[in-house]
């Protein structure tokens, strides 16, 4: 199940669901439309390492836009800071950035029960294409847990991305046990 615009209405009243900025508009049937931040990012080494702190450099998208191009990988974050400490959220691409062959996310598309932060996105793209700080460019929706949860995302001494600013946030694998 997918929660649909007046459950999700509901939630944030309830404050189990949280978007700040929220604009109506941005609100579909059954999802939340998410915009990129003005602050992109990547790495500063060539080849990254898995049990390393990898660096990266953060730069402003330009009022006139950045292009981006293919064969690299660039961090994002959405404007939004959310909260959702009731339901499972899932970050998806709109259709529309899909079909500038943009994707926004590698692998992590699922957030958790009490995430609580921006989200950072995991851009690449097909072919050069210009991108905007505040273009829509992913949409939340929300799936309803079965069952208590034991410990949520944000209570978790090793939760890793709880609290994300509103800048990209580099890959954190080195700090697990491997």
């Amino acid at each position: 199940m997918i929660l649909t615009d007046k459950r999700i209405l509901e939630e944030m009243e309830k404050g189990t669901i949280k978007i700040e900025p929220y604009r109506r508009e941005d609100l579909g049937s059954n999802s939340y439309d998410v915009h990129l931040g003005k602050w992109l990012a990547r790495y500063v080494d060539k080849v990254l390492d898995a049990k390393k702190h990898n660096l990266i450099d953060y730069f402003e998208i330009p009022d006139e836009g950045f292009v981006l191009e293919p064969h690299h990988f660039y961090l994002g974050v959405t404007e939004e800071y959310t909260e959702t400490h009731a339901h499972v959220p899932f970050l998806e691409g709109k259709s529309s950035t899909g079909r500038l062959g943009i994707d926004i996310h590698a692998t992590a598309g699922k957030g958790d029960v009490g995430f609580c932060g921006n989200w950072t996105l995991e851009i690449s793209c097909k072919q050069p294409v210009r991108v905007y700080k505040g273009m829509p460019i992913g949409q939340l929706i929300y799936f309803p847990v079965e069952g208590e949860i034991e410990v949520k995302y944000n209570q978790k001494s090793n939760a890793k991305y709880s609290g994300q600013p509103n800048k990209p946030v580099e890959s954190m694998m080195w700090k697990n046990k491997f």
